[in-house]
């Protein structure tokens, strides 16, 4: 007996226990009889054998505990013995040494599959001091058992994962581009330094090439003027290539595509990779590792900003590419304005007037239309062809005033005299925080269009934010890391670390990406990003493929937008129930539509035709989802129209030539 000291005794109950515990002949059938942890329970003993094991035992059968101290007590020694014979009948020993038998031997079985000894599991049923059932005690030994099962299958999947895949061979797992001689072009310099056009010029006059764009838009343009040159006296035979659109024609030398949809084992002779520092974006830049490492090009020329060089030199060296460098200077002069422009009266036609959401240029295009101007719009969540349309009208002398979000920093060539920020300070998807030096440069750099304006002029509407936009103008933009450069988990890796592993789980496999595989020097390094983990989560719930998870988690739809994410997880439904999921008209129509409705469901049609290319057999109407984004893009723009239109015909705007607003 144990810890009987902690129950002092009443009317001899100490004694009584005794004389029980002799009459009984308890201590010679292997049973105790112990007060612990509030209970009055009973202990059995005895020991197993399995091949070649003893294991000894000391557990409190499932009829074990008899009562509460306070109760016990309060019972005369007539009950106590008749609950105590009652309890312990050869029936109680023989199950608990049964069910003891069979426990042990399925913990040795187990443990033998790992090579481990049982005895490190099944020694504590000697020594543990509890007043829990016997088959509580199993339970948490089997957790334990369990547990040390997962870590032992985690440390081998870690390890074989780490053998399956090493980033330090990231580079020769793309065949062609590793293969054949290549060389680096780095075209680096501010907005209107003329970097893209010099490289744009040098692919028309190649014989086959490739331009990889940042954008739909930038692809979207390139595309067309690679169309429109004539370097030999001939027009080109130009693909058009994005993740939701494909324009092809038969014998198409020259691609414009989005950097995604850079196909890695079509050579070339020529390939351009615009806004080369995006290597440091958080979510894509590892589409620019890609696109560095597999363009399978003889000359690849990387074109972007100045702080892009140390990270091309890095990977050149790494890649063992010769590397010619250009750093070009702006052609238009960029200044500060001496003042804030502090009133809507001292805006100038010409002038784009910058907000960073969506709400807030739309609220800045209506209190400039009241002061009788016209306004073009662009921002994040217009289509690519509403954005060119409305940046045509302010090209054309249409509209007086471009208002936007820093959507205008890329892409969008337009002839602006003088930037105006309303705020030097942006969401960042947590918290507002101020804009970093490089962001204020790339927007303030599309003023002074060359050739169209001599010089370009930068000011802040109010004092506050013309003194933050004075400071980040002189501040060094810092370079772009020249290691740690991102890449993305491809189907083929997931597919690998699945058949090492056995896991179907997307999450599993992508944490496996990221944390597990073999990074030897950090040089590249795995990244997924944080709405591609989330969906994740909820894709592993449904009956699909991890090739088809994979898939649905790259769909480019804001999780963030109610009807997006509606339509997403719908698609996602169909395509686990194997349903053919066609595309029609929105049963509303698009003219019963407010703005923010009718952009939402052209970036669904969108999304749904950058399915359809990937799983048409499911999404079949990519014809049919690319008319409807179409048509809700010019509806878009007639809306924009209309209202601008409106507000000016309220306020008896008549516009006229480009100068001051009087």
């Amino acid at each position: 007996m144990s810890n009987h000291r902690d129950f002092p005794p009443a009317d001899n109950t100490e004694d009584d226990d005794a004389f029980l515990e002799r009459e009984l002949e308890l201590d010679r059938r292997g049973i105790e009889l112990v007060k612990m942890e509030g209970r009055v329970f009973l202990r059995f003993s005895g020991e197993v054998r399995y091949e070649g094991l003893r294991v000894p035992y000391r557990l409190v059968p499932a009829r074990g505990v008899l009562a509460k101290p306070s109760k016990w007590r309060k019972m005369d020694l007539l009950a106590r013995r008749e609950l105590i014979e009652e309890r312990t009948t050869e029936a109680d020993l023989a199950r608990l040494h049964s069910e003891t038998e069979e426990f042990v031997r399925d913990i040795a079985e187990e443990a033998d599959d790992f090579g481990w000894s049982p005895m490190l599991f099944l020694e504590v049923l000697d020594e543990l001091e509890t007043s829990e059932p016997a088959e509580f005690v199993f339970q948490r030994i089997s957790q334990r058992l369990t547990h040390a099962v997962e870590r032992e299958q985690e440390e081998r999947h870690a390890a074989r994962t780490k053998e399956s895949i090493n980033l330090a061979e990231y580079p020769q797992s793309f065949e062609v581009a590793s293969r054949m001689p290549r060389k680096f072009i780095a075209l680096l310099g501010p907005t209107n330094s003329g970097k893209t056009h010099r490289a744009m010029e040098a692919l028309a006059k190649a014989s086959s090439g490739v331009y990889l764009a940042p954008l739909r838009l930038l692809a979207l343009e390139n595309y067309e003027r690679l169309q429109a040159a004539r370097p030999h006296g001939q027009e080109i035979k130009v693909n058009l290539i994005t993740g939701e659109e494909r324009r092809l024609v038969e014998g198409a030398t020259h691609v414009a595509s989005t950097v995604e949809m850079l196909d890695t084992k079509r050579q070339v002779e020529v390939a351009v990779i615009d806004e080369i520092q995006m290597l440091a974006d958080r979510d894509r830049g590892a589409a620019w590792t890609t696109a560095v490492c597999g363009a399978p090009a003889a000359t690849v020329y990387l074109v972007g900003a100045p702080e892009a060089r140390r990270a091309i030199e890095a990977l050149a060296e790494r890649l063992e590419v010769p590397l010619e460098v250009h750093v070009l200077k702006r052609m238009a002069p960029l200044a500060m304005e001496p003042s804030p422009v502090r009133k809507l009266s001292n805006l100038r036609r010409g002038d784009a007037v910058i907000a960073f959401s969506r709400r807030d240029v739309l609220m800045w295009r209506d209190m400039i239309t009241e002061k009788g101007l016209s306004v073009a719009t662009v921002y994040g969540n217009l289509s690519p062809e509403v954005r060119r349309a409305q940046a045509e009208r302010f090209r054309e002398g249409q509209a007086d005033i471009v208002v936007g979000t820093d959507a205008l920093a890329m892409g969008l060539n337009m002839p602006i005299a003088r930037i105006v920020m309303t705020t030097a300070v942006k969401y960042n998807g947590y918290e507002e925080e101020e804009i970093s030096a490089a962001l204020a440069k790339q927007i303030a750099g599309r003023a002074g269009r060359y050739g169209v304006h001599e010089e370009g002029f930068v000011a802040g509407y109010d004092d506050d934010t013309h003194a933050v936009m004075r400071s980040l103008m002189k501040e060094k933009i810092p370079p772009v890391p020249a290691t740690g450069f991102a890449v993305a988990p491809s189907l083929e890796q997931l597919h690998r670390i699945s058949s090492v592993t056995g896991e179907t789980s997307l999450v599993k496999l992508l944490k496996r990406f990221v944390h597990n595989i073999d990074v030897p020097d950090g040089f590249f390094y795995p990244r997924i990003t944080e709405e591609q983990n989330e969906r994740a989560e909820w894709l592993d719930t449904l009956p699909l493929t991890v090739a088809e998870k994979f898939m649905l988690s790259l769909v480019p739809i804001s999780s963030k937008v109610p009807i997006l994410q509606s339509a997403w997880e719908h698609w996602a439904l169909s395509l686990a129930k194997k349903k053919v999921c066609r595309l029609s008209p929105h049963p509303q129509g698009l003219f019963y539509m407010n703005l923010q409705e009718v952009e939402d469901t052209c970036r669904m049609y969108s999304a749904y035709a950058w399915l359809g290319y990937r799983e048409p057999e499911y999404f079949p109407s990519i014809a049919e989802a690319q008319e409807l984004a179409r048509e809700a893009s010019e509806r878009v723009d007639s809306l924009l129209q209309q209202q601008n239109a409106a507000a000016r015909k309220r306020h008896g705007g008549q516009g006229g030539k480009r100068g001051r607003v009087r």
